[in-house]
């Protein structure tokens, strides 16, 4: 008989995801978190219990979520079993029971509403009452009433890194010597480096076409992540998630190597001008978290468009496009034109 050896398999602590071995480095690297772990601290951990802890969870979790299918705009939300879908909170249209969710694994941190809907309809109807060339209807109490109350998904991340900076410096400075005007300026190579510890950078986790509104209602405050509990969705949709972490590795690596570039910069002072030669960031470690987030959806049919509007359901921040009526726009104009026209025939009249 032949002896059999069992290949050893790592999993990421921090995401579950597997580990590749990196020899560059002499460490395991995770593709997804950038997490990286030497052999020996990988031996001390339950990351194969970790694994399948979060896969029961994820079944559980799909199996306690109802998904619903719009058939006219193809929209997919997700409700639990005490949540009524009757219609299409995207487009108005009634909707179908689809089945169970599935695929989809269990969020691991949310936001939970703090904005009742009395209390977001109150906010949206004083934020559209300013918009002055909105359509009537725009307002109608009967049209806010619709809002809807929904959890969106993101991915939130935490990292460590090493920023590095150089830059090329002038100081200049002009004095007088007889009759001449002297200008003395001084060249100088300036480097900056540092430790750099990222917090909760929130990255949508959901398509293009939503991707503008979801930015626009940013920020969700830090404090208000707390782990994960089911019956916080009891009475509203979740959207479901259509991009994983991998996808988003290189955009979230592009806003911390932003962020850091603008902090070392915002270092140098005291030279006349400074121009940024070159910058370098490691990320030597991160953890990333599916988390949801809610805010209060509304979708106004306008003629020709629909326009849809969202306000954060913890700050009360709204974003969206406001139709215009082009017959309150020819009025108002009407009106200056008016306006113009009498003071014009006052003035004429007095001389």
């Amino acid at each position: 008989m032949t002896a059999q050896t069992q290949a050893q398999a790592y999993l990421c602590p921090n995401c579950a995801a597997a580990l590749t071995f990196a020899p560059d480095k002499g460490k395991f690297a995770c593709e997804f978190c950038l997490s990286e772990f030497s052999e020996e601290e990988l031996s001390h951990t339950n990351a194969k219990e970790k694994a399948d802890e979060a896969q029961a969870n994820a079944e559980e979790y799909c199996g306690y979520m109802n998904l619903y299918l719009c058939p006219s705009c193809g929209a997919e939300v997700a409700a639990d079993e005490n949540t009524a879908a009757q219609f299409c909170c995207y487009c108005h249209n009634p909707v179908i029971l689809e089945g169970k969710l599935s695929g989809q694994m269990k969020p691991d941190k949310m936001v939970a509403f703090t904005i009742d809907k009395e209390k977001a309809k109150g906010l949206f109807s004083a934020w559209a009452k300013k918009k002055i060339f909105a359509p009537k209807h725009f307002t109608d109490p009967a049209q806010i009433e619709r809002m809807q109350g929904v959890y969106y998904p993101f991915w939130v991340t935490d990292a460590d890194a090493e920023a590095s900076l150089s830059a090329h410096a002038t100081r200049v400075r002009s004095y007088r010597r007889g009759d001449y005007m002297i200008t003395e300026t001084s060249h100088y190579r300036v480097h900056r480096a540092g430790d750099v510890h990222f917090e909760d950078i929130t990255t949508a986790a959901i398509k293009e076409e939503n991707k503008k509104m979801l930015e626009g209602i940013l920020p969700y405050p830090s404090e208000e992540l707390v782990p994960f509990s089911a019956p916080y969705l009891s009475g509203f949709y979740a959207k479901k998630r259509d991009i994983e972490r991998a996808e988003l590795t290189d955009e979230v690596r592009g806003r911390m190597q932003d962020y850091s570039r603008t902090l070392l910069r915002n270092t140098i002072h005291g030279y006349s001008s400074v121009n940024v030669t070159g910058s370098d960031m490691r990320i030597f470690k991160s953890h990333w978290e599916y988390a949801l987030m809610p805010l209060w959806l509304l979708v106004y049919c306008g003629k020709k468009r629909k326009y849809t509007y969202a306000l954060n359901g913890t700050t009360g921040r709204i974003y969206g496009e406001v139709p215009i009526s082009w017959k309150k726009v020819l009025l108002f104009a009407l009106g200056i034109l008016a306006v113009g026209a009498g003071l014009c025939a006052l003035i004429g009249g007095m001389m």
